[in-house]
C-alpha cells in the first residue's frame, strides 16, 4: 500500500511518527484493539518496559497479519504508557525494537501517559489503524 505521508515543514520534522498519512481509496480498514504484552495464556512477558512495548507491538502485528495484512499497512498507533519517563529514558532501545518489527515504517502515532492499564501489571498498551489492500 501507497501511503502518502504529510509532514508539513510548519510543524517541524516529526521524530518516529509521521503527522498524518493519507491512504488510497479502496482499502478494507482494520481497527486493532488495545494490546497489551500478553503471550499466548494471556500472561505478562515481564515488568521489563521495553519488553513490554515490544510484545505489545508483536501483538499489533499478528491482528494485522491475521488480517491479511503486513506492518507497512499501518497508518495509525496510539500507545499509552503509564510512565513517560521510562518510556523517554529507553527511546534508543524502543527505537531499535521499532525498526527490528517496523523497519521504517512510521505511522501517524500519539503516546499517552495514563495513571494505569486494565492489567495491573501492564505498563504499555497498543492501539491503531491499518489499511489492508
Amino acid at each position: 500500500m501507497d501511503f502518502k505521508i504529510i509532514n508539513p515543514a510548519t510543524l517541524g520534522r516529526p521524530r518516529g511518527y509521521a503527522n498524518g498519512v493519507l491512504a488510497p481509496a479502496g482499502g478494507a480498514l482494520l481497527f486493532i484493539a488495545g494490546q497489551i504484552a500478553w503471550d499466548e495464556g494471556q500472561r505478562i512477558v515481564g515488568a521489563d518496559f521495553v519488553a513490554q512495548f515490544e510484545r505489545a507491538l508483536l501483538n499489533v502485528l499478528a491482528v494485522v497479519r491475521e488480517a491479511g495484512g503486513t506492518p507497512e499497512q499501518i497508518a495509525r498507533l496510539c500507545v499509552y504508557v503509564t510512565d513517560k519517563e521510562e518510556y523517554r529514558a529507553r527511546q534508543s532501545e524502543i527505537g531499535a525494537c521499532w525498526r527490528r518489527h517496523m523497519g521504517r515504517h512510521f505511522p501517524a502515532m500519539a503516546l499517552v501517559e495514563v495513571k494505569a492499564l486494565l492489567e495491573d501489571d501492564a505498563k504499555v498498551e497498543i492501539e491503531g489503524i491499518a489499511v489492508i489492500q
